[in-house]
């Protein structure tokens, strides 16, 4: 249950918005947990000392900023979200792709971030972790060369690959903005995998890369991204111009 003291009145004139912003700083101290049901209508015009508009106006914004679902029904009422990896992700790329980011400006982005990430996976990654690293990378060298091998395994097989990697960081913000990317803007790497020649390019990349990060080499590391970017806006641009 709910504490009086836990929201105050509001005042007339942009009392709506009042609501939303107390019951979000609730939300994101953790006084309201994931699962939780809000009071009630009745009980947020009470607390609030307000009418029943103004309430609904309030959750109305908290439900499309997704801290909130409105259910109907004998379990109806407003419960907090637990805001998953996945959901923060997939608002991240639609973003990014409504904004129609141009795809060098990604890259050159994607590569700002794998230098860092390539520091920070030599300095925090766990030896399991980077013998992983290396085991996957073998293993989608394997897949390519058996038969009949389809796009979407090798694809995402390079999605794990990159999730891994940034999980090494052992910060999760690397991780959300990766699996972002990785949702949003996969089709370049696609392009990649749907050529043989790239295809053998981008492999025998990750392979070395993974390698020199489990040797804890950055320079060398970060030599094999820069070719792989390379080939990857050397793809892009090839498709662009055609």
């Amino acid at each position: 249950m709910m504490t009086n003291n836990l929201f105050e009145p509001v005042k007339a004139g942009r009392a709506g918005e009042d609501i939303a912003l107390q019951i979000q700083a609730a939300i994101l101290a953790g006084k309201i947990t994931p699962g939780q049901r809000l009071p009630s209508e009745r009980e947020l015009q009470n607390l609030f000392k307000t009418g029943r508009g103004v309430v609904r106006e309030a959750l109305q914004v908290l439900k499309q900023k997704g801290l909130i679902d409105i259910l109907k029904g004998s379990k109806g009422g407003a419960y907090v979200k637990n805001l998953e990896v996945v959901n923060v992700s997939e608002s991240f790329a639609l973003f990014l792709r409504q904004n129609q980011t141009d795809s060098m400006q990604i890259i050159e982005f994607r590569e700002s971030l794998d230098y860092v990430i390539t520091d920070l996976a030599i300095a925090r990654g766990t030896k399991k972790e980077k013998e992983m690293l290396i085991e996957k990378t073998d293993m989608l060298a394997e897949t390519v060369k058996a038969d009949g091998q389809s796009l979407e395994s090798l694809v995402e097989l390079d999605r794990e690959l990159n999730i891994l990697f940034a999980q090494m960081t052992k910060n999760p913000i690397f991780e959300w903005i990766m699996r972002a990317i990785q949702l949003g803007f996969s089709s370049m790497d696609n392009a990649l995998y749907e050529d043989a020649e790239y295809r053998a390019y981008a492999v025998e990349n990750w392979q070395h890369t993974a390698k020199e990060i489990a040797a804890s080499d950055p320079i060398k590391a970060k030599s094999y991204i820069s070719y792989h970017y390379l080939i990857l806006r050397k793809k892009v641009s090839t498709q662009t111009n055609t």
